[in-house]
């Protein structure tokens, strides 16, 4: 097996960490939140208060499942217009209140059914990441497995973004990439490879700040989670939204 295909498989492993278990072993006294208050509550992205070292955060992350039946709840990960507007209401929530923002992604896409397109997938996307470019609280962000397409920025506009070392971040699948630049998508880890979609290389490129190593998982959020945000609150709301701003423009 090459790397770069051992690499996609631990990304996508369901015995990867979990949204639900980092809520439970980094942060503390985790309340969860439900709903947009529009439709339904989507259980492919779960967020609430929590605290951190004592401090008042918001935590918000796309959960997929450890076998069928939790897949099937969350719909394998892949987030539903109104799991993108319950997580723009938290963010929007934290604002009001002065709490940073703390993501966690591990999504293939947004989902693309009938359903999801009849209530707004692509607007709901498009306004996360209006709102998300000028929130004035600190966002950090952690790509904890898949990476996929719009349905992960909409979670990763954020000021400082992070990576697992086996953690695959990209504007969509190798699969689809393959399909449409080969029609073949059994050339996934050859898409894989151009596409530059692991930790490292786009650590390279500057698209993320680090690349966090898989040993204690747990402890080693807590290290970097305390180490941004004792550098974000250095900056005023204004310049958060500048630092932010800029950071994708470079892009």
């Amino acid at each position: 097996m090459s790397e770069i295909a051992d690499i996609l498989n631990k990304a996508r492993d369901t015995k990867r960490i979990s949204m639900r278990e980092i809520a439970s072993q980094v942060f503390d006294d985790f309340f969860e939140l439900h709903g947009d208050r529009q439709f339904m509550d989507d259980q492919s992205v779960v967020g609430g208060l929590a605290t951190f070292e004592g401090r008042p955060v918001s935590i918000i992350g796309i959960q997929k499942g450890k076998d069928l039946q939790e897949n099937l709840k969350t719909n394998f990960g892949q987030p539903s217009p109104n799991g993108y507007r319950k997580a723009l209401r938290l963010m929007k929530e934290a604002e009001k209140f002065h709490r940073p923002v703390i993501t966690f992604v591990n999504t293939a896409g947004a989902y693309p059914g009938v359903g999801a397109e009849e209530r707004g997938q692509g607007e709901a996307i498009a306004r996360n990441l209006l709102e998300m470019s000028d929130l004035k609280v600190p966002i950090i962000t952690v790509i904890i497995g898949e990476g996929g397409s719009g349905g992960a920025l909409a979670l990763a506009f954020a000021n400082r973004v992070y990576m697992l070392e086996n953690a695959v971040y990209s504007v969509l699948s190798p699969e689809g990439f393959a399909t449409i630049l080969w029609k073949d998508p059994s050339r996934r880890d050859e898409a894989a490879e151009l596409m530059k979609m692991t930790a490292d290389k786009l650590l390279e490129m500057g698209v993320i700040d680090e690349v966090i190593s898989e040993q204690n998982i747990p402890g080693q959020l807590k290290r970097l989670i305390a180490q941004e945000l004792a550098s974000l609150d250095t900056l005023s709301p204004d310049e958060l939204v500048e630092q932010r701003y800029a950071r994708f423009r470079r892009y």
